[in-house]
This record gives C-alpha cells, structure tokens and sequence, in this order.
C-alpha cells in the first residue's frame, strides 16, 4: 500500500510565525519530491535563540516535541525530521534515537557551502554564536574551507523587527565575506533569517546558500531522491536513511 510520508520540520524557539514561514520554505522544496512537512513548534524556551545557553536550552524540548508527534498514534508517517535551528540543538541525540533520518539546518548548509572544495563563510546577526557555529563547522569537517563568521552591525532582536534593515546589514556582510574573505559561498546563518537569504540569492553576489532548502535537500538525498515521498510502508527494522543525516 502506498503512503504519503511527512518530514517533521522542529523550531526549537517558540515563535510560531518563523515555524510557518520555514516550513512554507521547506514545502517549496519537498513538495515536488512527494513529502508532505509538518511543522512544529516547541513549548517552552526563548522565543529567538542568540547565545550558546539559549541553544543549549532548547535541545531538550526539540527532543520532547519530536518523541511526543512520533508517539501520537494513526498520524501520518514521519520520514524525517529537520532541526530548523542553525546550531543544531539535539539533533545528534535524535539522530542517534530513530531510525529515520536527522537533518540540522547548520549541518546541511555547511555542507552544501563546503561542497566541491569550496571556500565559504558565514553571515549572521548573532554574535554571541560565533563560537558555537565555528565549533560545528569543525564537526563537520570543514573547517579548513572555512572563512569565518562576520556580524551584522546591529542588535538580533533589532533586526527581527525590521526585514529592511536586516536586509541591507546582512547584504553588506556578505560583500565583506566575499570581498575581504575570498568566500565562493555564503552560508546566511539563521532559520529566522530564511526570508532576507532568499532576498540576497538574489543579488547574486555569491552563491547564497540558504538553510532550510539546504536541508530539505540533505532529506530528499537521504529518502532516496525524487521519489522519495511515495513508497511502501516499511517494517521498523528497514526505515531508510537514519544514519545517513547523523554521519554526512
């Protein structure tokens, strides 16, 4: 029998606006490939994540919305998971607990900036993360491609309440990246961020690599390809990809 299968994308902050504008994105992306996305949003901790507490924060209620939905009986089959914050937050513990893949918005773009050997940095508006997103580009292995992490001139919160001047900021960071830096790719490092990264493709300064497609992609990849939506429903013990995600 076959089945229409659905990939979980977790806001781990608690702004229910970002979880729809992310998921639209991610539907954009996985739609054509047969994935339906269903959003969630977690209950508790801060509402914009912007320094290494608040990250560390929320890596328990991403773990308890997503066993929650993959408890709750006659749903729908889920297939995936993405963690749609850029430091991951548990995303390795899930990765290591189901059987299905588990794709970080960060782990994806790193890699999808990384590929083909490429020279690639980081924009974004939250500085006291700096630290954590050059720790995960180490994980992943990339570090040696790695320009670095350059900030927006302005507060977080300041910019979330202004899609204009987040704009502008984030535009003039990239052309420092690649001007200064030498970087081919960009990654614009923020699930929030999603829709001003869309804006900056755009320009076509420099590949912009975009977090959330950058994901669904990781996921299509994983599943299998372009058919990866339609497909028999598996036994527990031959679920594809849960691995895939926690080692790419």
């Amino acid at each position: 029998m076959l089945h229409t299968r659905t990939v979980i994308l977790v806001n781990p902050n608690t702004n229910r606006g970002t979880t729809s504008m992310m998921v639209e994105l991610a539907r954009s992306h996985l739609a054509p490939a047969g994935l339906a996305v269903e959003g969630l949003t977690v209950e508790h901790g801060p509402s914009m994540i912007v320094d290494p507490a608040s990250l560390k924060e929320s890596a328990q209620y991403v773990v308890d919305v997503v066993r929650r939905r993959l408890a709750e009986p006659r749903r729908a089959p889920v297939v995936a998971v993405i963690v749609a914050a850029i430091g991951d937050p548990a995303r390795e513990q899930l990765a290591a607990e189901l059987d299905i893949p588990v794709v970080g918005i960060g782990q994806a773009s790193i890699l999808t900036a990384a590929d083909g050997g490429r020279r690639f940095g980081m924009a974004t508006s939250t500085p006291l993360l700096r630290d954590s997103l050059t720790c995960l580009v180490d994980e992943h292995g990339r570090s040696e491609r790695f320009t670095g992490v350059r900030l927006t001139r302005s507060d977080p919160t300041v910019l979330a309440a202004s899609a204009e001047q987040q704009y502008l900021e984030l535009a003039a960071v990239v052309r420092a990246c690649v001007e200064e830096d030498g970087a081919e790719a960009v990654v614009i490092a923020g699930g929030p961020l999603s829709e001003t990264a869309r804006r900056l493709a755009a320009l076509d300064l420099v590949q912009i690599v975009e977090p959330v497609p950058s994901a669904s992609e990781l996921v299509i990849d994983a599943l299998g390809g372009a058919d990866a939506g339609r497909t028999t429903r598996p036994s527990p013990g031959t679920r594809s990809g849960g691995r895939h995600a926690r080692q790419a």
